[in-house]
């Protein structure tokens, strides 16, 4: 992990842990996405791409706010209808793709495609989350999915040398 991290940084990789998702998962989802595109992909280079979007601010306001209302969810402390529609995470909400696409955005409409393409199939730590008797993850699965089209995105640039797309 990065040194000198801030409070929100802190929250926003410690909820995810919490959530029980690992920044391996991300990468593993980064590698399923970008492994037929890019010759000698690592697992290692997908976790350092995850890394760097989970370090964006913009990024961790998302997953904050979205493992928050995930958390009320559990907790039985949203109103209804919302409390109703977070349970199910009933298909025509769309607000939790909304904050995912506000995280696909940072790094270019590559991220759409990636974003799209993942949520349909659902690999990996994506079928864990998307079960609802492990908890409410209306926001988290998007979250997480977002997260590794970012970072798929954010490779993909790299490739054809555009480091542009990054402020680092």
């Amino acid at each position: 992990m990065k040194k000198n991290l801030t409070e929100l940084e802190q929250k926003a990789r410690q909820w995810l842990k919490d959530r029980g998702v690992q920044l391996e998962d991300i990468a593993d989802l980064v590698y399923f996405l970008q492994n037929d595109y890019q010759d000698g992909l690592t697992l290692e280079l997908c976790y350092e791409n995850v890394d760097s979007v989970i370090g964006k601010r913009e990024v961790q306001n998302a997953i904050i706010t979205g493992i928050q209302l995930d958390m009320l969810a559990e907790q039985n402390k949203l109103e209804s209808p919302l409390q109703e529609i977070l349970e199910t995470d009933e298909s025509l909400y769309g607000i939790d793709e909304v904050i995912a696409l506000s995280i696909v955005n940072v790094y270019g409409s590559i991220g759409f495609t990636n974003y799209g393409y993942i949520d349909k199939m659902k690999p990996g730590i994506l079928e864990k989350l998307n079960d609802k008797s492990n908890g409410c993850h209306t926001f988290l699965d998007d979250i997480v999915g977002a997260i590794a089209a970012a970072a798929s995105s954010r490779l993909a640039h790299r490739a054809v040398n555009d480091e542009t797309i990054d402020d680092e």
